[in-house]
């Protein structure tokens, strides 16, 4: 870390000393784009109920075992996941807007 001090004789470099560092931003959207469907899907399956329903659909498709048809036992899963998927689609997006607005917004500094 490169601390310049506020005497007016820095502030040349500062701006190539500042790109070597991340901003300072607000982030607390759990996902991003390219990770919303596996880590969604990945804790939609820790809940045991899912896993139930999973498990039936998965026993469904054995001839043997079948009961009902394969797609009508697939609905309450594919219904369940779609639905927690389009709540936690929502949350995300209302999460990066709000990040968005605190980031962009003027801030005061104090300085001696």
């Amino acid at each position: 870390r490169i601390v310049l001090p506020d005497n007016g004789r820095q502030w040349k470099g500062w701006e190539q000393v500042s790109t070597l560092y991340s901003r300072n931003g607000i982030r607390t959207a759990k996902y991003t784009w390219f990770t919303f469907l596996p880590q969604n899907l990945l804790g939609q399956f820790h809940r045991l109920g899912n896993l139930y329903f999973f498990f039936l659909v998965v026993l469904n498709w054995f001839p043997q075992v079948e009961v009902f048809h394969r797609e009508i036992t697939m609905l309450p899963l594919v219904v369940v996941l779609l639905a927690s998927m389009i709540k936690d689609a929502i949350e995300e997006y209302r999460k990066y807007q709000y990040d968005k607005t605190i980031n962009f917004t003027k801030t005061r500094v104090y300085d001696k």
